[in-house]
């Protein structure tokens, strides 16, 4: 019945492999289980509310567990599916200060739409199209790049300072237990991540997570130090998942709040980032398994592109931020994993998880935060795609990637990226080389850049 569901023949697999390889993708992106809800909880809405961290860690399980088996039944297909690191700073540091959390994860629930209508129409060519590839790797580097700085500030490795806009530490020094236990973890992470360690980062961020709590017990240290969550011993280990987000969406109230501009500038960077991201995540792991044939085609690709959607609008109605297939799926290919039989143990030790939501309520920003480092790391490699030679798509790409971290800003970095281009194409008398789309696409973000201006004018 398994040979005859999930293809194990046919693509030369076993049960035995499957689930090996579903166990080790489960290992390597559990750690999002744990980040995701500290990203979040670390930001405020416009009415400067917060989300609870073992709420949210109940709807990021949740969200994964629903998601991967999803793709496991749908897309038969091994990948991983969870809260979008990038995508849940989009969230985060551009939704949430311009409305509040159930109006920023109804834009969620709309990109996930958005993304099924593009997969289902074949309007995904013509966006792949008009973005340039250039772009599209620049963005992945500078949502890295400001992923890398949310931990290294969050860890107070880098703060603001008086004669410099940052600086090392709170002082223009490292001092501190929390800064210690942050430099501790990452130097760990690395270590076993490049050790090619299984689990490697969330085993460090266990291990990070104990060494606060021994030094919180035994120093003295206010708690406002370790931020928005204080190490401590957890009273259970086990208790009832909250369910307390589900459902807590508002699907237009942003445009309201916010400005149809900024809301509408909002979802777009989500559907990029969401759309582009997975496209490239889905075809290399798919490529290292083998799954790609002659023709250059991923197995299902429509399906699984479906499921990406959905999963997008699963995690923005349940305040996850959106779900997107993760690259950690690599991991459990690497175990053998080839069919969406190993997505179905991946989704089941992610339902499992719902029980253990205790545990993220301990971990402090020190003991997550070099996650955010590492993986920024790990994005930054896509700039060795970046064509630095040509200055058509050097200057518009090395925009993107700075002014990302820069001004704090995901959608500011891949707006400056796109208005330069077609800037530059247009002033060499390349026209034929900037689609209409494209043009689209750099009005839109001009007005978003002018908005205090047009706001002014249409007072």
């Amino acid at each position: 019945m398994l040979d005859r569901l999930f293809e194990l023949t046919g693509r030369g697999t076993t049960v035995g492999r499957e689930v090996r390889g579903g166990v080790t993708t489960f290992m390597a992106m559990a750690y999002i289980i744990l980040l995701n809800p500290i990203i979040l909880a670390g930001a405020r809405d416009v009415t400067g509310a917060r989300l609870s961290i073992a709420d949210l860690t109940t709807s990021t399980a949740l969200a994964a567990a629903v998601s991967t088996l999803l793709m496991a039944v749908v897309g038969n297909a091994p990948f991983g599916l969870a809260a979008g690191l990038g995508l849940n700073a989009v969230v985060a540091y551009q939704a949430a200060p311009h409305m509040t959390w159930a109006q920023a994860m109804g834009l969620v629930v709309l990109e996930g739409l958005v993304i099924i209508v593009l997969a289902v129409t074949g309007l995904r060519t013509l966006i792949m199209n008009a973005i340039p590839l250039a772009l599209k790797h620049a963005i992945s580097v500078g949502i890295g790049l400001f992923i890398a700085l949310i931990g290294l500030v969050d860890a107070g490795f880098v703060a603001a300072g008086e004669g410099t806009p940052v600086q090392l530490g709170a002082t223009g020094h490292l001092a501190g237990w929390p800064v210690a236990v942050f430099c501790f973890g990452l130097l760990l992470m690395i270590v076993l991540y490049v050790r090619r360690t299984p689990a490697a980062i969330l085993i460090s961020i266990a291990v990070t997570a104990v060494l606060a709590i021994l030094v919180n017990s035994l120093a003295t240290i206010p708690t406002r130090a370790w931020g928005v969550v204080a190490p401590r011993v957890p009273e259970s280990l086990v208790s009832a998942p909250d369910f307390a987000l589900v459902g807590a969406f508002d699907l237009f109230g942003g445009f309201a709040t916010a400005g149809a501009l900024t809301a509408t500038v909002v979802l777009f960077t989500l559907v990029l980032s969401g759309f582009f991201d997975a496209m490239g995540t889905i075809i290399g792991v798919s490529d290292e398994a083998g799954l790609i044939d002659e023709r250059g085609q991923v197995p299902r690709l429509g399906r699984i592109l479906t499921v990406d959607g959905v999963a997008g609008m699963v995690g923005g109605s349940v305040s996850a931020s959106a779900n997107t297939v993760f690259v950690e799926s690599a991991a459990g290919v690497g175990e053998g994993a080839r069919t969406g039989l190993a997505s179905v143990v991946t989704g089941a030790l992610l339902g499992v998880t719902l029980l253990f939501t205790p545990l993220a309520s301990v971990v402090p920003a020190a003991a997550a935060a070099p996650a955010l480092v590492l993986v920024g790391a790990l994005m930054m490699t896509q700039s060795r795609n970046v064509p630095w030679g040509d200055l058509d798509l050097a200057v518009p790409a090395f925009l993107t990637i700075a002014l990302m971290p820069f001004t704090y800003s995901i959608t500011n970095g891949v707006g400056a990226g796109v208005i330069v281009y077609t800037l530059i194409k247009a002033a060499r008398g390349r026209f034929s080389e900037i689609p209409l789309l494209l043009w689209i696409v750099s009005l839109v973000f001009l007005a978003y850049f002018a908005i205090d201006g047009l706001e002014l004018l249409f007072a």
